[in-house]
């Protein structure tokens, strides 16, 4: 605990100081006393000033001078320090950057790049840049109103656009001013004015069961398992996993840099561990335990097939660095029940009657306090090139498992299959992907690289003989209860049993082409998913691209509207066989610039939902009806999507280990009748796609939609090579 104390202190203090340090303030201190021995005063009177205050009965003279050299010389360094951290936020402000063409810098550019590099001091913390982050500005309305027009605008009929103008106009001159003063307000005071009403309503309001429709998860590495034994492959990665939240606890780990430049807020790293999303009836919670470190063992609960463990695993200080050995993990299946309580109401119901005093108050809070959630599968998972619908099961079983197999409301639950393959599915209210990206990345890096096996695939180490068994969790759950559980357990696997997954890895061409098309990899995709989709429903839809907002503090996420009006004119001369390739490839670029613009407008803060979705927030708090903040609102994301991110931590070379690629992650559908997309862009030449459906809808097949993502790709392809091809004389 002292050790804590010590490093918590010092990591304030080098924060709270940053970009200077504790030695600079003594260069100044001791400056100024020098000064003060040549008979020269840099203060112009105002040490003297300082030493006049000073009863003299405390101390002599020449202790006052040295005192009030001391305040003095401390106030220039405080002083010096607020006026680079707001010169760094200011700078920071500026976002022209983004929309500069590939390849050309303005001056202007140039100059504030080296400016920020000059404020940004050296060998920043986790949280250095926090207070000098900007805070998330307010769009104006009239923007918002135009942008939101132009994005349904494909999406309706004539008829229809004329109606939903009308209502924007309506809610442009009669609500929106009123809403729109309060929003100002509450940017004034608040870090961010979108991410806390964010969290709550659209995550801990919401009534739905968080599996499938709200958990996410991420998969192991392709094509590579470093170790087939399932004990120690949880051994090694779990203590990759403390060695991050030691490094984590200690703000080792850099804040993540745009263009590794730009600081982006690490406000929500502080929730990965030790945290449990505690269900309500009305609202839920996200709570992190008091609980800081653990020094001499990890506590962990293992879920297995009928039962619920706390496994123990020892950690062994040798050669400076800790071991963790799992020969004491068992697996404990007799007399156990199943724990399946993902439906929300019911939960916060048992929760409160059955889980409140006793054994099982003891055994939910052994759960809830720690750091997060292991599973011990006892089925085997991994991706088989003789047989690509192995990624099928490998996805559902990461996002919905048995149902009762996994932890939904701890920050992630981590998972071991049997064949030592890898999975983490995530709660989704206290972070997005990016953050547990960094941490899976460092994890399967430490794992592969640095801690790795012994021949027979066991970690390497020596064990403690004298470790306790795994002690079990103790339940006593009445029949009323096990009743709540069984209906609970119904519920979540009709839910699981619906969800139609297809996972393919596109392989014929990466990034690397992609880019030699002088087009963004991420517009290519949103593009082909365009084309896909409307091949596959006749028909284009409200689509969400996924964008994050990090460059302000405490951003989350922005939603791009990719099915653009420039988007859906290159689908139509796509399958118009009267168009020719070169105006094809004219409107392809025309959509391919609307796409970058729009996501650059989303990471800078003017995106179009997230404030519409403020301003409706507000008119509830007034009691404000507002038909055009209903209709927006209910508007269903027929086509839900994402890229996950990967590299952020530098640790994989791709060039050197080819085969240590990523297979990314993915979510279920957002709509009945939708689709959800993940895809992960890795090394030059793979696109690994995740794709989500409900077989309950007749509209959607997740396999036929992979099929029509693999030929627009390839057509995109086709197209742009035609253009580089000379015709003959």
């Amino acid at each position: 605990l002292m050790n804590w104390l010590h490093v918590f202190v010092q990591n304030s203090l080098l924060t709270g100081v940053y970009p200077a340090s504790p030695s600079s303030w003594l260069v100044v201190v001791v400056a100024t006393i020098g000064t003060r021995y040549v008979k020269m005063d840099p203060s112009l009177g105002i040490i003297d000033y300082i030493r006049s205050a000073i009863p003299r009965s405390c101390m002599s003279f020449r202790s006052r001078t040295l005192l009030s050299a001391t305040l003095f010389a401390t106030g220039v360094w405080v002083t010096g320090i607020l006026a680079v951290r707001y010169s760094l936020r200011a700078l920071l402000c500026y976002h022209g950057w983004m929309f500069e063409p590939h390849g050309s810098t303005r001056i202007r550019t140039r100059i504030w790049a080296t400016l920020v590099k000059i404020f940004s001091g050296r060998h920043p913390m986790l949280y250095s840049f926090q207070t000098c982050l900007p805070h998330l500005p307010v769009p104006s309305v009239e923007d918002t109103l135009h942008r939101y027009l132009e994005s349904v605008r494909p999406l309706l009929n004539d008829l229809q656009y004329k109606r939903m103008e009308a209502l924007t106009i309506q809610f442009k001159h009669q609500t929106a001013p009123r809403l729109q003063k309060y929003l100002l307000l509450k940017s004034w005071w608040a870090t961010n004015y979108v991410s806390d009403w964010w969290e709550e309503y659209v995550y801990l309001r919401s009534r739905t069961p968080i599996m499938v429709n709200s958990n996410y998860y991420a998969m192991d590495l392709l094509y590579i398992i470093p170790s087939s034994v399932q004990a120690a492959r949880a051994g090694n990665t779990v203590h990759a996993m403390l060695l991050y939240r030691r490094k984590l606890d200690r703000e080792e780990i850099k804040p993540m840099m745009a263009l590794k430049l730009v600081p982006m807020c690490s406000n929500q790293v502080e929730r990965m561990f030790n945290t449990t999303r505690i269900p309500g009836l009305e609202t839920g919670t996200v709570k992190q335990s008091a609980l800081v470190y653990i020094y001499n063992k990890a506590v962990f609960v293992d879920c297995m097939l009928y039962s619920l463990s706390l496994v123990k695993l020892d950690i062994l200080q040798k050669q400076k660095r800790i071991k963790i050995i799992t020969s004491y993990i068992k697996y404990e299946r007799k007399g156990s029940v199943r724990i399946s309580l993902s439906c929300r109401i019911p939960w916060a119901k048992a929760r409160s009657e059955f889980f409140s005093h006793g054994k099982n108050k003891i055994s939910l809070t052994a759960i809830e306090r720690a750091a997060f959630f292991m599973t011990l599968d006892d089925e085997e998972q991994a991706y088989d090139k003789e047989n690509p619908t192995t990624l099928d099961s490998y996805a559902k079983s990461l996002l919905h498992g048995k149902c009762f197999d996994r932890w939904f409301d701890k920050s992630f639950t981590f998972i071991v299959f049997k064949n030592g393959k890898l999975g983490i599915n995530t709660e989704h209210s206290w972070a997005d992907a990016p953050v547990i990206g960094h941490l899976w990345e460092f994890v399967l890096a430490t794992d592969c690289f640095e801690l790795s096996y012994t021949e027979s695939g066991h970690c390497k180490g020596e064990m403690n003989k004298k470790l306790p068994p795994p002690q079990r969790l103790q339940w006593d759950l009445p029949e009323e209860c096990k009743e709540m559980i069984q209906q609970s357990y119904k519920v979540a696997k009709a839910l699981a049993d619906d969800v139609n997954f297809c996972c393919f890895p596109f392989m014929s061409f990466g990034k690397g082409m992609i880019k030699r098309f002088k087009t963004s990899p991420d517009a290519f995709i949103q593009i082909a998913l365009q084309l896909a989709h409307f091949r596959d429903k006749g028909a284009f839809c409200l689509t969400y691209e996924s964008s994050m907002t990090r460059l302000f503090r405490d951003g989350r996420t922005e939603t791009v509207r990719s099915c653009t009006n420039e988007t859906c004119a290159f689908v139509q001369a796509m399958l118009d066989t009267h168009k020719t390739d070169k105006e094809r490839l004219s409107l392809f670029r025309k959509a391919s610039e609307k796409h970058q613009y729009l996501y650059r407008l989303a990471m800078t803060g003017a995106g179009i939902d997230r404030h519409l979705f403020c301003l409706y927030v507000v008119s509830k708090f007034l009691g404000v009806h507002s038909p055009f903040l209903n209709q927006v609102l209910a508007e269903p994301w027929a086509l839900s999507t994402s890229q996950t991110p990967q590299q952020q931590t530098s640790l994989f070379n791709l060039s050197k280990y080819p085969d240590y690629v990523s297979s990314g992650g993915g979510f279920g559908p957002v709509a009945e009748d939708g689709y959800g997309v993940s895809y992960i862009i890795v090394g030059e030449d793979l696109i690994t796609f995740h794709i989500s459906s409900k077989y309950s809808s007749p509209e959607t097949d997740s396999h036929r939609f992979a099929k029509n993502i693999q030929q627009a790709m390839m057509d995109l392809k086709t197209l742009q090579e035609s253009s580089r091809v000379k015709p003959k004389n």
